[in-house]
């Protein structure tokens, strides 16, 4: 609307959102493509440490498979945001993944939005497409690795991890059977679904500007303000209770902040169909939780 035509815009002129566009981003391909092999080359160490318990230079199998299926996977989320935004016109850039300590490889990867979110249609769309395109990568990973385990004899030595649903869902339909005393190693492509899993879920957290954030900003900012607080509030819980693995996310967030800046035009309505992928959103949530996401002692 134009502004100019309404005799009342110069006497009664509505407050401008407080947000500022940051210049356009310079293309930097080589730092992408830096980052992305170091991650790569991380994630074969990583998954080489987990299939044979030592770190070796040279990639064996275990490790490109996990290296090459957390790519996917990690890669599909991220883009999916890419794209969105570039359908939206929104000056973002392509993925920086990071590399990361032998545990799991990397840090996970992230793109940078400089624009502000033109509505919150955009917004949700943005926020939605990267944890729907990562579990659509996700998935089939992991029936993979299902339906070609390999069997080791049971220990009692180090500790577990815990396990999202989705495993328990897709090990009691796919799994063959096992001869007692036995269970199936974590292949690389079980490996890096788990890892999937865990970024797919921590990113669906309906707190400040997660991707869950985004996606429930979208919907109403009320319940956003109050469903950040809560979030944080339960990782704590999490934390004293539960593992304290939670501790150290539950400081992120507080360091971050629960806020989510506005968008350009807040007015516009979700359709009834984002808000059922908003849904989906919160089944992909539970599916991919993990309530022990790191190591515990079995002793």
């Amino acid at each position: 609307m134009d502004q100019s035509a309404d005799p009342q815009a110069s006497t009664n002129p509505l407050p401008e959102p407080t947000l500022q566009v940051m210049p356009a981003a310079r293309p930097r391909p080589g730092l992408h493509l830096a980052l992305l092999l170091a991650s790569f080359y991380t994630m074969v160490l990583a998954g080489q440490n987990a299939a044979t318990g030592r770190l070796t230079a040279l990639p064996e199998p275990s490790g490109l498979s996990y290296a090459l299926c957390l790519i996917a996977i990690l890669g599909a989320h991220e883009m999916g945001h890419y794209l969105y935004c570039r359908y939206y016109g929104i000056d973002a850039s392509l993925p920086y993944f990071l590399p990361g300590l032998p545990f799991i490889g990397t840090f996970g990867a992230f793109i940078r939005i400089r624009a502000p979110f033109p509505n919150r249609r955009a917004l949700f769309d943005v926020g939605v497409a990267g944890p729907i395109a990562g579990f659509v990568v996700l998935v089939p990973v992991l029936i993979y690795g299902f339906l070609h385990p390999t069997l080791v004899p049971i220990t009692s030595d180090g500790g577990t991890v815990g396990e999202p649903l989705l495993f328990t869902l897709l090990g009691w339909w796919l799994s063959p059977e096992i001869p007692k005393g036995y269970a199936p190693l974590w292949s690389g492509a079980i490996m890096a679904g788990w890892v999937g899993c865990l970024a797919t879920a921590m990113n669906l957290f309906p707190i400040g500007q997660l991707d869950g954030g985004h996606i429930w900003y979208s919907i109403s900012e009320s319940f956003h303000r109050k469903a950040s607080l809560a979030g944080i509030a339960g990782f704590i819980a999490l934390g004293l209770l539960v593992s304290p693995n939670w501790l150290f996310l539950a400081t992120l967030l507080l360091f971050f902040g629960p806020r989510h800046p506005p968008v350009l035009e807040e007015s516009a309505p979700l359709t009834r169909g984002r808000r059922l992928v908003a849904v989906i959103s919160v089944l992909i949530l539970i599916l991919c939780f993990i309530p022990n996401p790191l190591p515990i002692n079995s002793e």
